[in-house]
Formats: structure tokens, C-alpha cells, sequence
């Protein structure tokens, strides 16, 4: 049989059985006789365009296995472009109702694999006000991380049960093996898995302040460890600053007047500033730590997301050194794990007890997915897209909010929005009521002095590119823009 006549339809139905012959010829059909028509709902048109596939499915025009027209015939019959065409055909394989194979099409899908419908009420639960990754979109993307989750579905009951507060041998072992991809070294022994990096700050710095209440920390940080350190009854003084980090003299000045039990710090795309500390920065802060023989906890969040982040402190001083390693960045603010470094000639035993005492242990389901994200590469995937996605908001920011005075990264989540003078956080935040962008004011983040006229400007979670875009613009005008209608 020739080659010509094995690419023909004939061809493939000669290849096929008697039995898929009928099945080819009636998806061919549906491709030639079945029209999209737009209904109009004030909806975006790519939601449309996923909707009505829905629609038609459930009304029996479009039957399991049906081949849907290509793209770009749809987008010339519907007259809208291709990308918005694109952009709906990925929202309906997003939602379960389609499936496309590269080289063969895209089908309705079989009853037999219908997924399990989204429930619009789990859509509807979100905090803007957090500092959330960007969300993944792409269908593969997805379709991949679904698949994880089938491994955890298929070891169910075990995963059920009460296991280790520092996760399994085999999830650290798998756990260490991500860590060590991304430059950090870890023995498992030394690695403790927990519920997020709240949960490993909040046991470290119960651990460590039972030798004192006063803790020092960046004069701007992270909220978090305000809350955790008003819980606990300690102390923070905050030290002074600059755009790379914490002052070195600064810190050896607090340390000889303060005596503090722990030194915490934010230093990789430091939440909210951005910054992350460099390399001789970091020593300097190593040295000073070392000469005084203070514990670090090293807060860092964002060591998977920033690709180009020096060593971090903890390994300049392995025996003080805490570091933990979040992974709500990088995997999504869900999973709520963290890869905790306990140092050197240190048992984990004290840790594990006040950790176990608060939260019981960690997910063994959470463990497990994040185990095979990592073994089937789904973990380098989702690493790789919220790079690409924060750097692509970041540019959004830059170019929609010039004549703003802000400071941001390419990998970061968020901008500093420092306010001109004259224009109050409580009259922008007033003014930006009921938009769907993240702005927190300064007054969560200060710990030394008073909080500066500013504000954190998230720029993940599920807010869309196109939305986003709407608020950075309106956020503009009201940093700059003193008109106020009504």
C-alpha cells in the first residue's frame, strides 16, 4: 500500500476495522455540518465560546466523539480572531467538555472519561489581599498536574492515615531531590516536610524564643511573622534598611543593644519590597550572625521562584541557620507545604514536637502530590510557567503604572508603590474599593518607625491579564489623578 493513499481519509478508514469505520466517518461529518453560534451574554468572548460547546453537548447537537472544526474555520464562520478562538477551545478542554490531540484534532469527549464537572461554588473562595502566584492556564499545564492527582487517588486510603509530622522518608528523600535541582543540599535527615512556611516559622521561633522574647527583623516584613510573633508573646524590633536588604551595621548595632534569641529575615523577592539580598550582603550578615552566635530563621518563600538568587544565609552558617524553603509559590497556595532545613548538630526532635503540637502532621495527601509533581516533571513545569507569568505582570505594571514611583522584580508577585506627595494609602485604597487587584497598605508590613505613604500591589492569583490590566490603569489614575466623581 502506497503512501498517497495511506494519508487519505479512505486510507484510514482502510487501516481501521470494520467497527471504527463508521465511528471515523461520523466524526468527519460533524466537522463539516456542526456551527458555533454565539450567544450574547456580556461574558468574554473566549467564555462564550466554551459555554456554548457546553451547551450544545448537553442539548445533544454535539455527541461524544463528534471532531470539532479547526479553529480557524470557526473564528472566519463566528468572525472573531483566532486567538480568541483558541483561548475558548482551551477553556472548554480546561472544563472537561473537549479534548485535542495534536496531529488528530479536537473531539467531544467520550462519556466514558467525562471528567468530573467543576464546582462553580469552589471557584468563588479567594483573598485577594494575599500574595499568590500567578494561575495556571495553559491546558497541558494542567492536564499534567490532573494527572498527579490520579497517582494520589489511586494510593487514597494509606494516604488517610495519621504518618509522620515531618513527612515520610520517601517523600524528604524525593523532597531533597528538588531541593538539590534547584542548588540547595540537603540531607533528608536534616529536612523536615510541613504544612507551609507559616506553620515551620511558627514552630521555629516557638522553639527558639523559650531563650528570650525579642526577635529582630526587617523595619518592613512580612505580616506573617508579626501575627505568629503577637501569638507567641515575642518581641520584634525592627532593623533599618535599605533596596538590598537588612544593614549590616544596622543589625550588629540591634544585636549588642537587643541580645535577641533569633534574627528573621526575608531575603529572596522579600515580601512586600521585592528585593533579594546580594551575595556580599548575605556574607556580611553570615559573619555577624556567626561572630554572635545568633540562630537565623531564613523566611525563604520565593528560593524556588527566583532563578538567579545567591546561596542562601543558612548555608554561610549551616550550624544557625534555619532555612525554610516554601513551596505555596512556586505549586499554588493550596498544597501548603515547606521544605524545612534543620541545622547542623541539631536533632529535629524539639522541632518535630512544638510542629506536631500546633499541626498534627503534615498532608500525607499534600506530600504525595507534591512527590510525584516533582518525579514526573509536572513540579519543572509549573516552576518554569510562574517565572514566565510573574515576569510577563511585572512588565504589565511597569509599562501601565509610569509615572509611579514602584519597585519590583521580574519574578516577583507584587510591586512597592510608594505614594507621591500629598496622596494618602487610605484615599487610594478608597478609591480602588470593589476592584479585583490585591493592594495592601504599609501599615501591615511596619515594624520601626511609621508606616510610609505605600502599599503592596499583588499581581497573581486568579485576577486574568485583561482584568489586571483595568486596575493597574485605574490604580494609576487614582495615585495621580485627584478627581473623584460623584
Amino acid at each position: 500500500m502506497d503512501n498517497d493513499y495511506e494519508g487519505t481519509n479512505a486510507g484510514r478508514c482502510h487501516r481501521a476495522n470494520f467497527k471504527d469505520a463508521p465511528a471515523i466517518q461520523a466524526m468527519e461529518t460533524a466537522m463539516t455540518q456542526w456551527q458555533l453560534t454565539l450567544r450574547d451574554t456580556g461574558k468574554p468572548r473566549y467564555i462564550e465560546i466554551a459555554e456554548t460547546i457546553h451547551a450544545d453537548i448537553e442539548a445533544g447537537t454535539l455527541k461524544p466523539g463528534d471532531r470539532l472544526p479547526s479553529q480557524r474555520k470557526v473564528a472566519q464562520q463566528v468572525g472573531v480572531d483566532f486567538t480568541t478562538v483558541s483561548r475558548g477551545y482551551a477553556e472548554a478542554v480546561k472544563r472537561g467538555y473537549i479534548e485535542s490531540f495534536v496531529g488528530r484534532g479536537t473531539f467531544v469527549r467520550e462519556l466514558s472519561e467525562e471528567r468530573e464537572a467543576p464546582d462553580p461554588r469552589r471557584a468563588v473562595e479567594e483573598d485577594p489581599m494575599m500574595n499568590m502566584p500567578p494561575e495556571p492556564d495553559d491546558p497541558d499545564l494542567i492536564a499534567q498536574m490532573e494527572q498527579g492527582l490520579r497517582h494520589v487517588s489511586a494510593n487514597l486510603v494509606p494516604l488517610l492515615r495519621y504518618q509522620s509530622v515531618t513527612g515520610s522518608l520517601q517523600d524528604r528523600e524525593i523532597a531533597g531531590r528538588w531541593m538539590a535541582e534547584n542548588g540547595f543540599e540537603v540531607a533528608p535527615e536534616q529536612l523536615a516536610i510541613t504544612p507551609g512556611a507559616h506553620a515551620s516559622v511558627h514552630a521555629v521561633l516557638s522553639h527558639l524564643s523559650e531563650s528570650g522574647p525579642t526577635v529582630l527583623c526587617e523595619a518592613v516584613t512580612y505580616p506573617g511573622i508579626r501575627a505568629i510573633a503577637a501569638q507567641l508573646g515575642v518581641h520584634l524590633i525592627g532593623v533599618e534598611m535599605d533596596a538590598h536588604g537588612i544593614l549590616p551595621d544596622a543589625l550588629d548595632r540591634a544585636i549588642g543593644t537587643h541580645w535577641p534569641s533569633a534574627v528573621y529575615l526575608n531575603p529572596t523577592l522579600q515580601n512586600p519590597g521585592t528585593y533579594t539580598m546580594p551575595a556580599d550582603r548575605r556574607e556580611q550578615v553570615a559573619d555577624i550572625l556567626r561572630r554572635h552566635e545568633i540562630p537565623l530563621i531564613e523566611d525563604d518563600a520565593c528560593c524556588f521562584v527566583a532563578s538567579d538568587a545567591p546561596l542562601p544565609i543558612s548555608r554561610l552558617i549551616p550550624d544557625l541557620g534555619w532555612h525554610i524553603a516554601g513551596l505555596s509559590k512556586c505549586f499554588g497556595a493550596g498544597l501548603r507545604l515547606a521544605l524545612t532545613t534543620v541545622p547542623e548538630g541539631q536533632a529535629k526532635g524539639r522541632f518535630a514536637q512544638v510542629l506536631q503540637a500546633s499541626n498534627v502532621m503534615t498532608s500525607p495527601i499534600s506530600a504525595a502530590l507534591m512527590s510525584r509533581w516533582v518525579e514526573d516533571g509536572t513540579a519543572r513545569a509549573l516552576q518554569s510557567f510562574v517565572r514566565q507569568a510573574a515576569a510577563q505582570r511585572q512588565a504589565l505594571a511597569r509599562d501601565l503604572l509610569k509615572g509611579c514611583d514602584i519597585r519590583g522584580q521580574d519574578e516577583a508577585f507584587n510591586v512597592w508603590l510608594t505614594l507621591p506627595q500629598g496622596t494618602s494609602r487610605a484615599e487610594v485604597m478608597g478609591r480602588m474599593a470593589n476592584r479585583q487587584i490585591g493592594l495592601m497598605p504599609s501599615d501591615a508590613f511596619t515594624v520601626m518607625g511609621s508606616p510610609a505613604e505605600a502599599m503592596r500591589v499583588c499581581l497573581g492569583g486568579p485576577i486574568t491579564k485583561t482584568q489586571l490590566a483595568e486596575d493597574l490603569t485605574e490604580l494609576r489614575d487614582a495615585v495621580l489623578n485627584k478627581v473623584w466623581v460623584g
